[in-house]
């Protein structure tokens, strides 16, 4: 045997760096978890299970599972980890508008200005530090929910099974996999019937893969460890069938794990991460256009460069919205722990954003628009007679099947109570989405009996011969006319109606195909009535208000779905099959899926290009699904909403996950989404707009003046406490108006917000130049005679007559722009909002008159200053009003 450390590699390992050294551990550890999952899928079970010191039939005991927990560690890759506090404190440093302030500070420490420097890094601290401790705590929150729905696997532990936490899945576990099922780790098949898998998340391959726990070594030798047929993979689910799996490896030892890199990066960025982006680096473009000009004007107009040089960094201060990320981690966190409250459990905080922009929402039908507890009406032969046989093979079937009981099977099996004691389980034919039926095979009164149950169309075309008590007669085409019309009438009163149909083997026959449900017996039908839910129409009624249009996607009988979308003022005149819908060219395919809101018998597949063609036509798409099924839709929506009591697969796709499966619900959610973006939108467009207008009044005033407009410490104080004035945005209430329809990014909006808003900042800004140059005597600054000492003065109670007037009129604008009601005071901010925006107008006021007046050169202000100010004050806020109303009548809010 050859040994690897004996290999010259021309270098130790112990002098690689610690970096490098990490990344071959990592790598040799991967290659030895592919090789010990194809050596032990090369062994037949009885060695496997020896190997793993397991037993198929009774699992790992839960004291040996605990010590192997601590051993192997939870089953969890390596994205799931949280940054540490250094970590994440220096990933928040990287944001462009903290690197710019650190510049800031740095440069102003150079040059001597201390005061300037502590500001800013004040300023830095309030950003960050909120922006961190609220996101850890809001992470740690909505990590907490997201346990709540936690995906689970069955396994054997003590010889019993029980259903566990994913993450506490072990090497050796026995798990029982059925459809729907996620697959836990990377494990050996044991047995398996029927069994697809679906590997697209892993391989690409879009159609399910066959597994089988059979070994094949002639054919396997020199296979790879993702080319095993017996083995199936963390990352993968259930399609159909059934299989009993020992697990081999667990988290970052899974192949899953190997890939698992490109995971642990950032998350692909949504609409919104895009929309906060493209708003930062308009305000840093024109931050940068500000303080270039701003310097050179100051330059060259007052030829003190230094001065200059800080005068322009504290403007580039003053244009940053450097509270922007606190403001929307603050915002994402509340909403989700308010919707939290409300049964919504958020998995993605982004999401939200895209939650509260939905305009067309997908829902399947059972559940959502019926109560989701179907119950048995009916059980009859073809004569329309009530049939124990029928009851007797229908409930046989759903007793024994493996695989996932649905709400039909569990309603059979709640009907009655039978005495199965003398049949025994031979096979089964899971179910699956293209042939519609499912069987078992049961030894049944001496012989194998196959017991088929599915939709009416598959099952009848599987049989030959139909049963009425004990005679058997062939079927013939009057027959199925007479069948088929009985069953649409059914249809049309609301019920759901399988067919069951049979058929018997020799006892020598043990293993069965599909191709054995063929020349059955038709022995009757099973109805089912799902009562419509009684908010439905409520509901659907709250969102066409909320302008969400709700389209019904459901592979059910179109009779059954048309009748349940009458009951709840679901409009369904025009209704598309799945098959219907593949005959459209695909010319006209986004335009028939655009008008028509009922789609019945539907697969997967058709549910998916139906999210993605309404996607592509320019709409935000939820789509709220619990099945297997759904599961490519959930995934192609905007936002993928699942519910609790879903599959794992389902859940795991999902964005967001409903504790309550209710259209009700998930309008609450919709609309919280909506309050959450608002109140980000508020801070944007009141930084946009007072920022802009601070350009035309810094560029004006430098020009003009013969001194400073404002001294540097004096801006960064100035922005520091306007910056604290904003904290209490997150907390504000949204008036209804406001989230009555989608709200959506619309940058080109906040842009056209901006240059009509902003101006009148900057005119009331001149109006308070004009006044403390002419009406205080500022104007004498130029006068003969007047001492250095005397200007210093008239400088400073110009720049503290700016100051003030600039600190009151931004931080009053945002009760100006939080609603468009007329008048603005008809919508009261909430009670934070208000206390913090008056505790800063206070201070802002009371600064002159302070002890640390003389700190930030700022002098007492004339009593009759005030006067004016309050004077400014009104009509800046009526001007702003009418101003901020004409802009919403002509260009709207988006």
């Amino acid at each position: 045997m050859f040994m690897i450390s004996n290999i010259p590699t021309g270098r130790s390992s112990k002098h690689q760096p610690p970096a490098q050294r990490a990344a071959a551990q990592k790598t040799a550890t991967q290659g030895a978890s592919e090789r010990r999952l194809v050596e032990l899928c090369s062994m037949s079970v009885r060695d496997t299970l020896k190997e793993l010191d397991t037993k198929a039939k009774e699992g790992l005991t839960t004291e040996e599972a605990e010590k192997r927990l601590d051993e192997y560690g939870a089953n969890e890759l390596a994205h799931a980890k949280r940054l540490g506090v250094v970590a994440d404190l220096l990933e928040r440093c990287k944001s462009p508008l903290v690197i710019q302030l650190l510049v800031i500070a740095i440069i102003s420490g150079i040059v001597g200005e201390t005061k300037s420097a502590t500001i800013v890094g004040a300023m830095i601290i309030l950003s960050v530090g909120l922006s961190f401790i609220l996101d850890r705590r809001s992470g740690q929150a909505v990590e907490a929910l997201g346990k709540r729905v936690q995906s689970r696997t069955l396994v054997l532990r003590d010889g019993e099974e029980t259903e566990i936490r994913i993450s506490d899945v072990v090497p050796g576990d026995i798990v029982l996999l059925m459809a729907g099922s996620i697959i836990p780790a990377d494990v050996r098949l044991l047995s398996a019937k029927d069994f697809f898998v679906s590997q697209s998340a892993l391989t690409g391959e879009s159609m399910p893969v066959e597994k089988s726990a059979l070994v094949d070594k002639e054919h396997e030798a020199g296979l790879s460890a993702w080319e095993l047929p017996n083995a199936c993979y963390l990352g993968s689910s259930v399609n159909s069938g059934s299989a009993r799996a020992v697990v081999v490896n667990t988290g970052v030892r899974t192949l899953f794990g190997s890939i698992s890199a490109s995971l642990a990066e950032k998350p692909e960025e949504t609409s919104f991460d895009k929309g906060t982006r493209s708003f930062t680096w308009l305000m840093i473009r024109f931050m940068l256009v500000m303080t270039a000009a701003v310097f050179m004007i100051v330059g060259m107009t007052k030829g003190n460069w230094v001065d200059a040089l800080l005068f322009g960094l504290s403007i580039a201060v003053g244009l940053t919205p450097e509270m922007l990320p606190m403001i929307v981690t603050v915002n994402l966190a509340k909403g989700a722990l308010t919707m939290a409250a409300k049964k919504v459990i958020i998995k993605r905080l982004p999401s939200i954003q895209n939650f509260g922009a939905i305009d067309i929402l997908c829902t399947d039908k059972t559940g959502t628009l019926t109560q989701d507890k179907v119950v048995l009406e009916k059980y009859v032969d073809l004569t329309g007679r009530t049939s124990e046989d029928v009851l007797t093979y229908a409930y046989l079937n759903s007793h024994y099947q493996t695989g996932l009981r649905n709400l039909i099977d569990r309603a059979i099996l709640d009907h009655t109570d039978m005495n199965v004691q003398l049949c025994r389980l031979v096979d089964e034919l899971p179910f699956d989405f293209q042939r519609r039926r499912m069987s078992v095979v049961v030894d049944f009164e001496d012989d194998h009996v196959l017991i088929c149950k599915g939709a009416v169309e598959e099952i009848y075309e599987c049989c030959s011969h139909y049963q009425i008590g004990e005679e058997v007669f062939p079927l013939f085409d009057m027959i199925r006319d007479n069948l088929f019309e009985e069953v649409e009438r059914h249809n049309r009163d609301g019920f759901r109606v399988l067919a069951i149909a049979y058929r018997e083997f020799p006892r020598e026959k043990t293993q069965f195909e599909v191709k054995d449900e063929s020349q059955m017996i038709l022995l009757g039908f099973i109805a089912f009535f799902d009562p419509p839910k009684a908010q439905a129409s409520e509901a659907l009624g709250l969102l066409q208000e909320a302008g969400v249009r709700v389209k019904v996607l459901t592979g059910d009988n179109g009779l059954v779905t048309q009748r349940v979308c009458t009951n709840v003022g679901l409009k369904a005149d025009r209704m598309l099959t799945g098959a219907e819908l593949s005959r459209i060219s695909e010319d006209d395919f986004a335009q028939v899926v655009r008008d028509v809101d009922v789609f019945v018998k539907l697969s997967p597949a058709q549910k998916e290009q139906i999210v993605r063609s309404l996607r592509a036509s320019g709409h935000v798409v939820g789509f709220l699904g619990d099945g297997i099924n759904d599961a490519p839709a959930l995934k192609a929506a905007d936002v993928g909403i699942s519910v609790d009591s879903g599959v794992d697969v389902a859940k795991e796709t999902a964005d967001i996950v409903l504790l309550e499966k209710s259209l009700l619900v998930l309008e609450e959610g919709i609309m919280e989404g909506r309050r959450v973006f608002a109140n980000i939108v508020k801070y944007i467009r009141m930084g946009a707009s007072s920022n802009f207008g601070n350009m035309f009044s810094v560029m004006g005033a430098s020009y003009l003046l013969p001194f400073l407009p404002m001294q540097p410490v004096q801006i960064l104080a100035n922005n520091l406490l306007y910056d604290f004035s904003q904290t209490g945005i997150p907390t504000d209430r949204v008036d209804p108006e406001l989230v009555a329809k989608p709200l959506k990014w619309n940058i080109e909006n906040i842009k056209r917000f901006m240059f009509c808003v902003g101006p009148i900042s900057s005119l009331f800004d001149y109006a308070t130049f004009a006044l403390m140059w002419y009406v205080f005597g500022c104007a004498a600054y130029n006068a003969p005679g007047v001492t250095a000492l005397q200007q210093e003065g008239l400088a400073k109670l110009f720049q503290t007559g700016w100051f003030v007037e600039s600190l009151l009129t931004q931080t009053l604008i945002v009760h100006i722009i939080r609603t468009r009601r007329i008048p603005f005071f008809g919508s009261s901010a909430s009670l934070p909002m208000t206390l913090t925006t008056l505790l800063i107008m206070g201070i802002g006021a009371w600064l002159p008159y302070s002890p640390f007046a003389s700190a930030l050169n700022l002098v007492p202000l004339p009593p009759v200053y005030w006067v004016w100010i309050i004077g400014f004050l009104l009509t800046y806020s009526i001007l702003t009003h009418f101003v901020k109303t004409w802009f919403f009548n002509r260009f709207g809010g988006d």
